[in-house]
């Protein structure tokens, strides 16, 4: 059997753990490298053909599929821990009820976001405040994106799946081929037919549809020999989906919480003007640009430790956990120094308004900031989700959007636009110490009892 082959292979002299979670991590972030250049380039179209208000209506619209498709991120980590751990036990039938409930609660979910479209539009732009200029493009980009719904939630649990079938080359694959046909598509419909931010709009529809197709087909040809085990009759029964949704429920909380930090961001920018919000959805686009980098390691640790679970394997745990944190804060150290050379240069790459990139420049210094605060709560989120250990990680994300919010009301009345930033940091650090606290009980005594 494939895992059978896979384990013998990996005990092989020669195949030390680097080397396991590089073959891991190393296709997820060659994805994740396209990922940030889709919203670099989605900017760099509406920065050179439109004004602040074109920047900040795409950063809205972007905010509020944030906030619609972030609730259902279980979709991918909680498919993904689930998954590994049935992996390292080769319980390939509960591998395959765990894709086949991912599916069935995405498609489903996607139909009540087409239903509550219009009342969801209604109430967020009740509740932001920004220029009627940005609402109005958001509501263009809006109204055409929202259609690529069932592809999106799909693709979550293709990828967790993946994942934790310890296979990051296909996932790999499908994203490189999402973002390729976004940047052709949308470069194609908003420049050369001169459809603006429709065109980058629809140029995301057609991509991920084109991405769901390129999922099956990988289903249908790498996977096959596991599609008889698929059984929707039993997959949907109460027990089954209730022990299924026993575990996301703290993942759906996660998302929200997560939800009120990143769409918080934006909103809170979007108070201070258009100019302001277009430097901080910048801003956030050079953040994330790292963030992908580490999820590559974050990936490898889903798959990993939930497969070493699996198993009951506690030594390899323990080795896969040391040397993870050995390649994200490497990571972080880089990415500390390529943003305090070379910070206002990649900005300027994102627009050529000279207002924006003029007023940029008293916040550069949290790009310097971020990383390394940063690089434990990437990383132990991966470790976590493979371990499935969904309390801890709940809670850190209510403490670190506690943390968010305090944050910024504490200090805007004296920093101003510095206090987003200032509680964007907060919520990191929140989550890096809660989870490092909590990781010996949680990680390696709990899953082995």
């Amino acid at each position: 059997m494939q895992g059978t082959e896979e384990k013998a292979q990996l005990k092989m002299p020669g195949s030390g753990m680097h080397r396991r979670i590089l073959g891991l991590a190393g296709p997820s972030i060659l994805a994740n490298m396209t990922v940030p250049l889709v919203g670099l380039v989605d900017l760099a179209i509406t920065g050179h053909v439109g004004n602040a208000s074109v920047i900040g209506g795409i950063a809205i619209g972007t905010m509020l599929f944030n906030l619609l498709y972030w609730n259902f991120g279980f979709l991918r980590v909680g498919t993904s821990g689930i998954t590994a751990q049935a992996y390292g036990r080769q319980d390939f039938e509960t591998a395959m009820d765990t894709f086949s409930q991912g599916i069935v609660t995405a498609i489903g979910s996607a139909l009540v976001i087409w239903a509550i479209q219009l009342p969801f539009l209604w109430v967020c732009f009740k509740l932001m405040d920004c220029t009627a200029e940005a609402a109005e493009y958001a509501k263009i980009y809006f109204f055409i994106r929202i259609w690529a719904a069932p592809a999106t939630l799909s693709l979550m649990s293709f990828k967790g799946w993946f994942i934790g079938m310890q296979d990051t080359i296909s996932p790999m694959i499908d994203d490189i081929v999402v973002n390729v046909v976004n940047i052709v598509a949308s470069y194609l419909l908003a420049v050369t037919a001169h459809m603006g931010i429709a065109g980058v709009a629809w140029g995301t529809v057609i991509a991920q549809y084109t991405g769901f197709i390129v999922a099956v087909l990988i289903m249908l040809v790498k996977f096959k020999k596991y599609l008889p085990l698929i059984n929707l009759k039993r997959c949907i029964h109460w027990k089954l989906m209730k022990s299924f949704f026993g575990v996301n429920v703290n993942l759906f909380i996660r998302s929200l919480c997560f939800m009120v930090i990143y769409v918080g961001f934006t909103a809170l920018a979007s108070k201070y003007g258009d100019v302001q919000l277009a430097v901080s959805n910048i801003m956030m686009q050079l953040l994330m640009i790292f963030s992908y980098f580490c999820d590559g390691f974050a990936y490898a640790g889903e798959a990993l430790c939930g497969r070493y679970i699996g198993e009951k394997n506690l030594p390899d745990l323990k080795e896969c956990v040391k040397d993870l944190f050995i390649w994200t804060m490497s990571i972080g150290v880089i990415f500390t120094l390529l943003y305090w050379v070379a910070g206002l240069p990649m900005f300027e790459l994102m627009t050529s308004d000279r207002q924006v990139t003029d007023a940029s420049k008293p916040y550069l210094a949290w790009l310097v900031a971020m990383p390394f605060v940063s690089c434990a709560a990437f990383m132990w989120d991966g470790v976590y989700i493979g371990a499935t250990a969904t309390v801890p990680v709940r809670n850190a994300m209510i403490a670190a959007a506690a943390g968010f919010v305090a944050s910024y009301y504490l200090t805007a009345p004296f920093v101003g636009v510095n206090a987003i930033y200032i509680a964007y940091f907060v919520h990191l650090a929140v989550r890096a110490v809660w989870l490092t606290v909590t990781a010996k009980q949680s990680i390696f005594v709990e899953p082995f009892l």
